[in-house]
């Protein structure tokens, strides 16, 4: 299998951090350039939490901070919308797009909704960001002693990244609470720029998420012009850590399509 020589720039979820994809960046092949860096926010980003169009923007200054003209966007969760915004903005800039387990059409529910009202949303975001870390770390500690072995990679994920999450230039209850005002107040402009967006998309999710529905990834794949829907059974929202030969091999797979001068859906 020929291998693709795109350069990949990788977005995280909410929360999370650039770090959160070390195990696909390991199973991809070594000539294929790869950023994997914390979104404005978290870990050691110095630029303050934003919604979808911001994070989009500091994608593409990125980009121009290091030469690069264009770029595959592979985005988790949340960073699949930032990923679709910086194709809306930027079209000639991104070459492709790989979204897994996306924010999209149909996403919200009532606990995004409580989280961005205007009283609510701050006391909920600050208690949560108060006890969340705290007991997830407290409960990966317990299973590790009660097992006598370290967790893998691939175990308890959920509570690893509510556990791990951390910002060094700031509270982490006010990116979440920003991210989560924009996820409620941007998602509809950001539905109605699918139609706009031309490059090739990949979309890849669990029919059994409980985070974002499968009903989402649906509608992206109708509502973006140039996308296929690969199904994953089995490991939930949090893809990137779960799944992650599947997740390599599918990127390798897409882009060796799009080297062959193929669309995704097309007839091979």
């Amino acid at each position: 299998m020929r291998v693709a020589t795109h350069q990949l720039v990788f977005l995280h979820g909410q929360p999370g951090a650039g770090a959160d994809w070390q195990q696909v960046l390991a199973r991809l092949p070594a000539r294929m350039p790869a950023i994997a860096a914390d979104r404005p926010g978290y870990g050691s980003s110095r630029q303050a939490a934003a919604g979808f169009a911001a994070n989009a923007r500091a994608v593409l200054s990125e980009l121009d901070a290091r030469g690069i003209g264009k770029a595959v966007l592979i985005g988790h969760s949340y960073g699949g919308g930032v990923a679709l915004s910086a194709a809306s903005q930027a079209p000639g800039r991104v070459e492709a797009l790989i979204l897994l387990a996306s924010i999209g059409p149909g996403c919200l529910n009532g606990w995004d909704r409580l989280l961005a009202a205007p009283v609510a949303g701050p006391v909920c975001a600050l208690v949560a960001w108060r006890l969340t870390p705290w007991i997830a770390r407290a409960r990966l500690a317990r299973i590790a002693r009660l097992r006598g072995s370290p967790l893998g990679p691939d175990e308890h994920v959920n509570w690893h990244i509510w556990g791990n999450a951390r910002s060094d230039n700031g509270p982490l209850w006010r990116t979440f609470l920003a991210e989560q005002r924009a996820l409620v107040g941007e998602l509809d402009q950001l539905v109605s720029v699918l139609p706009a967006v031309r490059a090739p998309v990949l979309l890849i999710a669990d029919p059994h998420d409980t985070l974002v529905p499968v009903a989402t990834a649906r509608r992206l794949e109708r509502a973006l012009p140039d996308a296929r829907l690969q199904l994953v059974d089995g490991p939930g929202h949090h893809l990137p850590r779960r799944a992650a030969d599947v997740v390599a091999a599918a990127i390798v797979a897409f882009l060796d399509t799009l080297d062959a001068g193929r669309r995704p859906g097309a007839a091979v």
